[in-house]
């Protein structure tokens, strides 16, 4: 297994996080397809007339056979950047991260109150969000993960994990680079699709806002 890194760079905070992700082997070079993205955009305005501003952008997959060649396993490898920005300084979270489907149709989506991805489309979603692009998935079903996994200590001087990057003065972003989408089980046609979710606070209100990117295929 082959250990590559993406680089989670945060404006607005003035620091970086690495974090470690386990690959797949890519096999030859000729079998990978390359996929452009579109990306997104977004602007709502929130019940206290803060305007929230979200952009993908810088979006893409590399498609690879895995290792055994099966029809059951997909590996991807995806890469992109979040940029927020809130309107009268506001401070917030930024989770990006991707959610897959086997056989279901990915139309739409949304979030719970708690930045927790739901599903609307034709099929199930099964299991909770986590970290970690590597999923087992059966027809009709579809699970999300966040891109993000940062390791800091906490006030006590534990280790903790942040799934978010947080940002204030109005502006923040995140960029991940060869996080690994690895698929197993999934005998039918498979797709994934980003979304950047963003917590934003202002002296008034607590929301949440989601841009989706494009579906596409795992093959």
């Amino acid at each position: 297994m082959i250990n590559r890194k993406f680089m989670a760079r945060m404006a607005g905070v003035g620091a970086a996080a690495t974090v470690a992700v386990g690959l797949f082997s890519t096999g030859a070079a000729n079998a990978d397809t390359f996929v452009p993205l579109p990306g997104g955009h977004i602007t709502k305005t929130l019940s206290d007339g803060t305007v929230v501003d979200i952009s993908l952008v810088g979006e893409s997959a590399l498609i690879s056979p895995s290792m055994g060649s099966t029809p059951v396993h997909r590996n991807a490898w995806v890469s992109g950047s979040a940029q927020v920005s809130v309107s009268d300084g506001g401070s917030g979270k930024i989770y990006p991260g991707y959610t897959v489907g086997c056989q279901v149709n990915i139309a739409g989506g949304g979030v719970s109150g708690d930045g927790s991805v739901e599903s609307d489309w034709e099929g199930n979603a099964s299991g909770g969000i986590g970290t970690g692009g590597e999923l087992s998935l059966g027809p009709g079903q579809a699970k999300s993960f966040y891109v993000l996994d940062i390791e800091k200590a906490d006030d006590y001087g534990n280790e903790s994990h942040s799934k978010n990057n947080k940002f204030k003065n109005g502006n923040g972003s995140v960029t991940w680079s060869d996080t690994t989408i690895g698929l197993s089980g999934c005998a039918g046609y498979a797709q994934a699709r980003a979304f950047v979710s963003v917590e934003v606070e202002t002296d008034n209100v607590i929301s949440w806002v989601t841009l989706w990117g494009q579906p596409f295929s795992l093959g």
